[in-house]
Formats: structure tokens, sequence, C-alpha cells
């Protein structure tokens, strides 16, 4: 896909007086506002730049940001939205227990800087000391146990989960973890950005031992300890690419199994730790990564580990503490990391906070603000539209046998729908909150996260439970659950406007609802049946037909970069890439049930389906920093925004139709390469 011939629009207004105002002028009609275009690119050349390109040029990364595009816009005007609920809250609290007494304590304690100022280093201090009394190989595990209790998750990652072999019963779920960088290939690439990156890294670590007190030597050698700990734990990990296997990531184990993978570390004694002895099955994502924790348990001095554990009390706190540790917290993983410029005002901070930690209590008030009934009727509607033109897309595809497809028909008919909010509301009765200390606050949040996780252990697995907030601009499957959610903070514009025409709801929130529900039957979802379990239900002949299509797609973003030489990794985002094609091609086919037999003139000159596919491409529309993109392609599933608006359009014939394309277009894939799933 290289070779586009558009000229830059920023380019061309540069030094263009009053576009602030011509901007303005240019006001939005019926959902879109043309200005937001780029008229001077061809629409078969650069989709992405013609549908973004004068959006961009008006719309520059602010300093606090290192990505900025409709995604951040949305979550700003929420973020409004919750400001000003938690700014009553906190001025009157309401009574104590109260959903009003918890958001608005935990917010006014996030904002009262002179108190967190005062407090300095003292909310983690007790943590410190007990870490450095460990004596012992048994004091070391029961601090580990001490620490994921408090959602700390040092070594590893332990939770509550779907048996994804028995969907309907929760067991334990250990995977591999326990790193500061973001990705294992951070500690294992050689290339020149990756070595500068640890050094960076290494001396964050060494800066924090030293705001915590330790003298410059004794902060360098605890940060080579810790260098030296997550290197091995990443030698040990396997890659993103390898974690989207669910089969080579689930081994059901029993308390006997475990004890034999680990014969060092006591997991008997952990779950006692944690408070949940009774755990008696647990799925080990990668026992050959805690079969090397238990190898380093016994290799790694007592010292080294203690210098670890310090530095993840101090990393998990930081944002909770006095702003000397704000400051170098974001210096590296803000800054460096991501490339934004400066921190995002307190008052955000604080509110993405409550979110997180009050999510469902904050959502209501939320919800009842900029959620009403009739939205949520529609959006019901678009939903089962979408189901419909999936269902006539299975009962017609050319590539799948007769019982694979009474199956997948099986699978999409029994798919959950979750849309705005939660039907029962989360107790949070168990979280206390109080307006003393922030920092505690947030102790007590993620203890009772993990309580909340952990507790459903052993017991039957609860589907109206919600993966997100309700104010999340986010969407999501749950393969485990077969089941698609849209929280109410996505179901907004530009995503979703009830009063807009269908084509850019279609284009929009359509896209992002088929999207969702192709994901049941992608590369990964494909493998669960309709009750969430890890099952084939794929005919031989039919699961080389799908595996051969989804390798096309795979291929396709192999040849997309990113930034620099670096290239998107096709198998990392095939799952997303898979959604995205399936997706629009779903909603297009919705769109064109919803319109039928009824006129539709010309809105700004074009077409309905030149604004459906305007739309798919404008919600992925972003300026990014270069570190961003960098972090992006080496972590997210999701290929970067420009390729996904390209990527599944130039595959469709109906793109290249609706834009008038030359079978010659950069936009439109050569017929022998062109990858058709859905």
């Amino acid at each position: 896909m290289a070779g586009f011939l558009c000229a830059s629009l920023a380019a061309i207004l540069i030094g263009i007086a009053g576009w602030s105002g011509l901007r303005a002028a240019a006001m939005p009609d019926r959902g879109l506002n043309t200005a937001d275009l780029d008229k001077t690119c061809k629409p078969c050349e650069d989709f992405y730049k013609y549908s973004n390109g004068g959006w961009l040029a008006s719309h520059p990364i602010p300093a606090a940001f290192s990505s900025y595009g409709h995604f951040n816009s949305l979550s700003d005007k929420n973020q409004d939205v919750l400001h000003e609920i938690l700014e009553a809250a906190a001025k009157n609290p309401g009574a104590p227990g109260s959903v009003g007494q918890k958001i608005g304590d935990f917010y006014g304690s996030c904002m009262d800087t002179e108190k967190i100022e005062a407090a300095g280093i003292s909310p983690i201090q007790p943590d410190l000391d007990r870490i450095a009394k460990i004596a012992d190989a048994a004091g070391l595990q029961a601090e580990i146990a001490r620490l994921h209790a408090q959602g700390n998750a040092v070594l590893f990652g332990f939770n509550g989960g779907p048996d994804e072999k028995d969907s309907m019963q929760v067991i334990g779920l250990a995977s591999q973890g326990g790193l500061g960088l973001p990705d294992r290939d951070y500690y294992t690439k050689d290339d020149a950005k990756s070595v500068k990156l640890r050094e960076q890294y290494a001396a964050h670590v060494g800066k924090m031992f030293e705001l915590a007190g330790d003298s410059a030597d004794a902060a360098a050698a605890e940060s080579k300890a810790v260098m030296n700990i997550e290197t091995q734990l990443a030698q040990a990990s396997v890659t993103r690419v390898q974690r989207r296997d669910p089969e080579a990531n689930y081994h059901k184990m029993t308390a006997a199994d475990l004890a034999s993978m680990t014969p060092d570390f006591s997991w008997q004694k952990f779950f006692t730790g944690l408070g949940f002895a009774n755990v008696a099955v647990v799925d080990v994502g990668q026992p050959k990564f805690f079969q090397a924790v238990d190898g380093m348990l016994g290799s790694v001095s007592l010292g080294d580990w203690k210098a670890y554990l310090r530095w993840h009390v101090l990393h998990t706190a930081a944002p909770s503490l006095s702003d000397k540790f704000v400051q170098e917290d974001f210096a590296f993983f803000g800054r460096t990391m991501t490339g934004a410029q400066e921190m995002q005002p307190r008052w955000k901070r604080c509110t993405q906070t409550t979110d997180r930690m009050l999510g469902e209590a904050l959502g209501q008030e939320y919800v009842a603000k900029v959620f009403p009934p009739a939205a949520k009727a529609r959006a019901t509607v678009m939903v089962h539209n979408l189901i419909a033109a999936l269902r006539a897309d299975i009962e017609t595809l050319d590539w799948m046998g007769p019982e694979t497809r009474k199956q997948a028909l099986y699978k999409l008919d029994h798919m959950g729908i979750k849309i705005g909010y939660p039907d029962k509301w989360r107790d949070y009765s168990g979280f206390r909150v109080a307006r003393a200390s922030y920092a505690e606050n947030v102790r007590r949040g993620r203890e009772f996260g993990v309580r909340y996780s952990l507790s459903a252990i052993g017991k039957p697995t609860d589907r109206s439970r919600w993966g997100m907030t309700p104010p999340t601009v986010n969407a999501s499957y749950n393969s485990t659950r077969n089941e698609i959610t849209f929280p109410a903070g996505i179901l907004q514009p530009p995503f979703f406007d009830p009063n807009s025409d269908d084509a850019l709801n279609y284009g929009g929130m359509g896209s992002v609802i088929g999207h969702e529900m192709t994901h049941g039957f992608d590369d990964q979802g494909a493998k669960f049946d309709a009750d969430g379990n890890l099952k084939n239900w794929w005919s031989p002949e039919d699961l080389k037909n799908f595996q051969a299509r989804a390798e096309c797609v795979a291929k396709q973003f192999d040849g997309y970069v990113v930034v620099d030489d670096l290239h998107e990794n096709g198998h990392l985002v095939l799952g997303e890439s898979i959604a995205d094609l399936g997706g629009l091609t779903i909603a297009h086919a919705a769109l064109e049930r919803a319109i039928a037999g009824k006129p539709q003139p010309l809105i700004d000159g074009l077409t309905p389906d030149q604004r459906f596919f305007i739309a798919w491409a404008r919600i992925w529309g972003a300026n990014e920093r270069p570190e961003y993109m960098r972090l992006h392609v080496a972590t997210d599933p999701h290929a970067d925004g420009k390729w996904r608006a390209i990527g599944a359009p130039s595959n469709m014939p109906v793109f290249a139709k609706a834009f008038s394309c030359s079978a010659t277009d950069p936009m439109v894939r050569p017929e022998d390469s062109r990858c058709r799933i859905w």
C-alpha cells in the first residue's frame, strides 16, 4: 500500500490565517463536518487522509497526549461529564456508604495535594519496612502473596476467571508477568533503540530508589538487581503472538500438579496468604515460565529479591504518592515511553482513577446524564440488525460446509448482548473510602478488586458481570462468555448519534458492533463454542479454508509500515484485523437492509455508501507521536489506526464501487491478493 499521492493538507494550510474560524463556520450537517475531510486527496489513493485530513490538521496532539484522535476526543467529553459529577459529589458527598460518599471522597482525596505532599512516602513505608525484614525463602514467599493480595502482581499474574474448557465454572488463572516494561521483547531485543530504552529504564528505577531515600550507589546496585530479575523473567516468557493460541496456553492443574511444577514455591501458602486457601484448580498459562521462576527462587540472592519487591511497591504506588514520585514516574513511562510532553491536569488523572476504582458507582451517575432509554433502544435495534446481517452472511458463505455452518449459526444465536450499563450494579459496600488518604484509598481499591476477582473461584460463572465501566470508550467480545459488550461511553457521537442518518451510524457504531460480533469467529474466537468452551467445532476442510483466508489478512498487515522501518506484526494484529474486515462487511450489509426501499438523497454531495465508509475511517483518525507508535506496534493487538481505516475497505469491491475506483488504484487490492472471509 505504498506510494500514496495525496498532498498534505497540513502543508497547504501553513500560513493561511483564520483557519480556526473557517473550520467553525463549516458547521456539521447531520453528524459529518465536511471540513474534517481532505478533498485534495483522492479517496481511491489514500482513504485515511481523505476522510481525516482536515480533522488531523486542526487537531494537533496536545502536550499531555502521546496520540490524539476521535477516541481521545470522545473520552475527553465523557471526562468532562464525570468531572462535573465528581466535583459536585466531593462538595456534598452524601450519607456514609452511599455512592455519592464513595465517589466524592475518593475524588476529593485525590485532589487534596497538600495532604498528599505532607504524607510523602509514608503510605508505603510499612511495605518497604516489611520487605527489608525478610529473612528467608519462607518470608519472601509470604511477601509475594501479601503484595498480590494488595493488587501488586509481582513475579506473575493470578486472578479468577471462567475455565476455558468448562466455561460455566470459575477457576484460578495463573500467567506469566512480573515485568516493569510493557513486554518481554523490551528485554530481549538487541537493536539500538531497545538497548537505549533499557538503559533509560534502569536509570529510572535507580532514581526512584534514590527518591525513596537510598544512596546513589545503593540505588544503582538495586536497579541492576531489578534488571537482572526482570530480564530472566522476560527470557522465560513467551511472545504476545504465542499467547494468542488458547490451546497452547491452557494447562489445568490440581494442587498436586502445581506442587510438582514448582517444588520450591508453595502454591498452598500463596493461596492462604491471599485469603483464599480453598483454591483447588488452576489454569497455568505458561508452565515453563513458572518452572523458571521456581528455579530463580533458589538462584537469585535474597537481597536482590528484596530490591525487586521494593521496586514494584514503588512503581505501583508512584501515581498516588507525593509530586516527586509522580513526576519521575511520568518522566519515564509518559515522556520516554509514549512521547507525551506533560502530564494531564490533576482533575483528569483523579477522574480516571475514580472511574477505574469505582466505575459502576460513578457510572450510575454518568448514565443518568448522557444515555437515555431512547438511545439504548436504538442501539439495541442496531445490534439485532447486525446479528441478522451476520446470520444471512453465514448462511450463504461459499467456503463453509453445512455442519460447520450449523454450529456457527448456533453460536451466533446464543451470543450474549450487553448494551450501555449493567442490569445489576456492582456492590461497593466492601470498599471503604475515606477523605483522609488518597494512597490508602487506592490501596483499598486494589485490594477490593483482587477480592472481587478471587471470590468467584469455585463458583458458577456470573455472566451478568461487566468487564468495563459505563463511561468507557471501548467495546468487547468475551470468548469464554460468548458475549458482546458496548458501554454507554462509546454509544456517543461520532460513533453513534440517535439523531444522525443510518449511513453514519452503521459506518461508525455499526462497524464496531460487527467487529465485536465477528470476534466470535476470528482466529481465536473460532476456537470457542457457543457456550464459551475451548472446543473445535469446525470440519477439517472448513478449518483449512478459514486459516488460509486468515493468513491472507496477516500477510496484508505485515506489509504496512507504521513508523521508520517498523512494520505491523500481521499475526499479532490478526484477530482484530479479521474482526475489522468482518465487522465492516456485516455493517454494510445491515445498512443496506436498514435503508432498503427508502429514498436516499445525497447529503453534502455524498451517497449513503460514501458516508458509511467515511464514518468508518474517521473513527480511526489520530495524530500520533513516534514513541507511541513504536510502543503500539510492540504491544497492541490492534493495528495502527491508519491501517485499520485502509485495510478492510481495500478488500471490499463495494468500497471501490462507492468511490468509482479503478482496479489499479492503491485503495483497491488486486483480485489475487484480496482477502475475504465474511
